[in-house]
């Protein structure tokens, strides 16, 4: 399974390199150079970093055989990729968002509150995009409050929501594993 690190953006002056939004928490290792991405779209790589650099809070990578800006330009929005087995173990209350997204999301009570479809990095701290059972994104804070409980093995994550924040959830069946 690949996981995404980092999503190109604007081309950065003349000589082939590019913005970076990062996506990982050690971008000076996923983007040291020498360090081979694959790309979504498939078509647009492997890319090899050449050069990795900040110029102020931006991270600016120039890859091998991208050359110019015309070619810099081509791989912008291209999603830059690692497989999932290469990432180090996560700490102790810490996970990879490839753990969370699909985990079912449930109130403290056992009601299933929907899917967890994404994990927004917002500056303050994450947030889960929940999908409700009637197709509603509700967008819930990542922080133990709220999302006081994670159960990969379980394949679901207790939500203690606000009232409010969710639309009423369906009960918990008898037996239901929850």
């Amino acid at each position: 399974m690949d996981v995404v690190v980092g999503r190109i953006g604007r081309p950065h002056g003349v000589r082939g390199e590019v913005t970076v939004e990062v996506r990982t928490d050690d971008p000076d290792q996923r983007f040291a150079p020498g360090s081979v991405l694959a790309t979504d779209p498939a078509a647009g790589g492997p890319l090899t970093v050449a050069d990795a650099r900040r110029s102020g809070t931006i991270t600016v990578l120039r890859f091998d055989g991208i050359a110019d800006r015309t070619a810099a330009e081509s791989l912008r929005g291209t999603l830059l990729l690692v497989d999932a087995d290469a990432l180090p173990p996560a700490g102790d209350d810490e996970y990879y968002d490839h753990q969370l997204i699909g985990l079912a999301a449930v109130t403290t009570a056992g009601a299933r509150l929907g899917e967890v479809t994404d994990v927004l990095h917002l500056p303050a701290s994450p947030v889960l995009s929940v999908r409700t059972q009637d197709g509603a994104d509700v967008l819930v804070p990542f922080v133990v409050a709220i999302v006081p409980e994670i159960d990969l093995a379980a394949g679901q994550l207790v939500i203690d929501p606000p009232e409010g924040m969710f639309p009423d959830p369906e009960p918990a069946e008898p037996g239901d594993p929850a």
